[in-house]
């Protein structure tokens, strides 16, 4: 029921209240007085209190209601990526070399990794956790939880020094990691290290990979929906990926190793516009673990010899444009014009008509709607059939393509180091428009748009000492 039925019924109710209230009032004051003559003659200002009182609780009641009912605005105030020392570069010669010195794989693993490798689209910058620079990498727990503090508590140290936030203002915190979850929770080691409020509202994601980061936004704006208005929400997404690597020689499951790296991001959301720089517009999630192609598409498991690792299905390309078209029906509607609702719509319709099965269903243009584009950043295949399905420019892909390039796949973390990209580059202006876009484990395809409020000051972050090497003319390099 929207706001201006629970008015009007109010309204009515307001009317019939104070009608018969006025009514027993007049009728018990006027009673005497005709008794005593016809030349008395009730005062206005007898009943004017009631009258008084009752508007003032009719518009109590009204804007309770209306801040009840209506959803409140969430805004970013901004967001800290992770910045890799150069002692965790791995180059991909480097990467080969302890591969071809391992005594774990096989020649033919071997030659698989060079020519995944070459095709990777990753440049010789990307990083990896210390333990993955040993030629037989052993994570521990130690390692696991050096690796998860040296990445969290680098990134939530830069927010707060940016936007200069008072510990005790952060009333909730999220955090998501996939595969690595310590007791206590890696969200308890953040309340511990940076000691904050005893009664903070704490979320702790898992299983849910790449596509995390935008599932937690869209929890963040669900929490505070029923906080107090000026509220903060501390987001922390990561993915400790020294656990996860595999040791076994299946090809499936290999390419974990290959192609992710560390990295990190921690965002501040509110409900308070100051000193935000994106509005949230719309948050859609869809997820197709009903399917069973889908629910295996990345699927954590053991191999014949009992090798735990992360298996890539060869349909992940497919299940993933399955699970985008599915978000882009649901998101549609809410961000796309009435002319290009309008087309789809006819289209549509021509398609069910005699001989219509031949008119090849329509794309809507995203690009009116939107100035920038952050697609996850999964690898070649990935981005390429995302820009294929949405008919996207290479200028529209760039972020995602150089983020794949500098800091290779950081699982959910890497539509924010895309953002940070178009940042350094001066590209977002005030009132653009970005769509997120990310896929992860379920199979899930997340999205969320925002608007711009107020762009980058300054271009220091992730990109800050690379960022005038960029772009790079890759894309026909990657695609042959």
């Amino acid at each position: 029921m929207s706001s201006e039925s629970h008015l009007r019924r109010l309204t009515l109710v307001y009317n019939c209240t104070a009608n018969t209230l006025i009514l027993r009032t007049v009728s018990k004051k006027i009673a005497p007085w005709l008794a005593a003559g016809p030349e008395i003659v009730p005062q206005p200002t007898a009943i004017w209190p009631i009258r008084s009182l009752l508007v003032i609780a009719l518009l109590v009641i009204t804007s309770t209601l209306y801040l009840a009912l209506h959803s409140r605005t969430v805004y970013l105030v901004d967001y800290a990526c992770f910045r890799q020392n150069s002692n965790l570069r791995i180059t991909k010669a480097t990467f080969l070399e302890h591969a071809r010195l391992s005594s774990l794989l096989d020649d033919s693993i071997v030659n698989f990794i060079a020519t995944i490798l070459k095709r990777s689209g990753m440049s010789d910058e990307t990083c990896v956790p210390p333990v993955h620079h040993y030629i037989e990498p052993c994570c521990g727990l130690d390692e696991a939880c050096s690796e998860a503090e040296l990445v969290v508590f680098s990134v939530i140290d830069d927010l707060l020094a940016k936007t200069c936030i008072k510990r005790d203002a952060i009333g909730g915190l999220i955090t998501n990691c996939s595969a690595f979850c310590p007791v206590p929770s890696i969200a308890d080691m953040i309340v511990n290290k940076y000691k904050l409020r005893g009664d903070i509202r704490v979320m702790n994601l898992s299983g849910m990979a790449c596509s995390a980061s935008m599932i937690a936004v869209g929890l963040a704006s669900n929490m505070l929906q029923v906080m107090p208005r000026g509220s903060h929400v501390l987001v922390v997404s990561t993915e400790t990926i020294g656990p996860s690597y595999y040791s076994g020689n299946k090809r499936s499951m290999v390419l974990s190793n290959i192609l992710l790296r560390i990295g990190g991001v921690a965002k501040l959301l509110s409900t308070s516009r100051s000193k935000a720089r994106f509005r949230l517009v719309h948050f859609t999630r869809t997820i197709t673990a009903a399917n069973n192609s889908a629910y295996r598409c990345v699927y954590q498991e053991e191999d014949e010899k009992g090798n735990l690792g992360i298996a890539l299905s060869k349909d992940l390309t497919v299940v993933a444009g399955h699970a985008l078209k599915a978000n882009i029906m649901a998101t549609g509607p809410y961000v796309l014009p009435t002319s290009e609702l309008l087309k789809f719509l006819l289209f549509n319709m021509a398609r069910k008509m005699p001989h219509g099965r031949n008119i090849r269903p329509y794309i809507p243009n995203f690009c009116v709607t939107f100035e920038h584009f952050c697609i996850h950043a999964g690898g070649p295949a990935v981005i390429s059939s995302v820009q294929h399905g949405l008919k996207l420019s290479d200028q529209y892909v760039e972020p995602s393509w150089m983020t794949l390039h500098r800091f290779g796949n950081q699982l959910s973390s890497s539509v924010w180091y895309e953002l940070a990209y178009i940042d350094a580059k001066g590209q977002m202006k005030k009132n653009d428009r970005v769509w997120m876009i990310g896929f992860g484990a379920g199979y899930e395809c997340n999205t969320a748009s925002w608007v711009c409020i107020q762009p980058s000051s300054s271009a220091d972050g992730p990109w800050g000492n690379c960022i005038n090497h960029y772009p790079k003319d890759i894309f026909k390099k990657i695609l042959n």
